[in-house]
């Protein structure tokens, strides 16, 4: 019988008696077809494979610091796709003056830590907690998320982190600190994800003005989750008992820049 999670406030987010779930373990969330609304369940833990789980079936943990761990699928989603994919002219003219070096994996916990400091309209803090900083540190760790990174004169002036899986990358926050910063990041990577990589499908999860001048666009929250069981099983297979294609490992710095060459 599936365990559901229990709901716990911010002071004790993770549920003691929920099981942490390794990278391989896998837990069943709510049919997102049966909730109201976009958040599908509350509870549970911010283990690996319990990350792992929600992605696989179109769900990311979101929430602000004093909430319960919110699990989450918005109807519509806000992704990119190989053909919608646009680099404004303007950025496209800077990015060949060549101002910032482009790297990867380098340093996945500054990335994260410098986007958790950057202040958004209409938030009261920021929603990368200590508790997600964390657990997205451990997923790097096992090779599932990653940093990329704008170096300029040797120092880190903007990147972005989010999670690969099968041909599938799950975008979660920028930062730039020199404009254009972490533009350049995004378009090098999306360019060499869409191509080097094969990847089918960026996901940014809700509308934003930024990700849009890059061709996201909003598609229904059906049509993102047929999208994505194809990206992320082999073979198109999509059940609960067949494996993710995870692609565990760390980039080497200068792939992204050997691809543009």
């Amino acid at each position: 019988m599936r365990n559901k999670p229990r709901t716990f406030d911010s002071e004790n987010r993770s549920d003691p008696d929920f099981p942490w779930l390794d990278i391989h373990d896998r837990f069943a969330f709510p049919d997102t077809d049966e909730t109201q609304g976009s958040v599908v369940a509350v509870g549970g833990n911010l283990s690996p494979g319990m990350i792992v789980s929600a992605y696989s079936q179109g769900i990311f943990p979101w929430f602000n610091g004093e909430d319960p761990l919110y699990w989450q699928s918005p109807d519509p989603r806000f992704v990119i796709l190989p053909e919608t994919l646009h680099v404004p002219s303007r950025l496209e003219r800077n990015m060949k003056k060549g101002q910032f070096i482009v790297k990867t994996d380098t340093a996945f916990e500054r990335v994260i830590h410098y986007c958790a400091l950057v202040a958004r309209d209409g938030q009261n803090g920021s929603w990368i907690t200590d508790d997600m900083i964390d657990a997205y540190t451990e997923l790097h760790k096992l090779g599932v998320a990653h940093s990329i990174e704008s170096w300029q004169d040797g120092n880190l002036v903007g990147g972005f982190y989010g999670v690969r899986m099968g041909s599938v990358f799950f975008g979660e926050s920028m930062f730039t600190r020199v404009s254009d910063a972490s533009k350049t990041a995004f378009a090098t990577f999306a360019r060499h994800f869409f191509g080097c990589m094969r990847g089918s499908l960026i996901d940014s999860q809700v509308y934003t003005d930024h990700m849009a001048r890059f061709g996201g666009i909003n598609i229904s929250r059906s049509a993102y989750l047929r999208k994505l069981r194809d990206g992320l099983y082999s073979h198109g297979a999509a059940s609960m008992g067949d494996s993710i294609v995870l692609h565990q490992g760390l980039w080497q710095p200068d792939s992204l820049m050997r691809s543009a060459e």
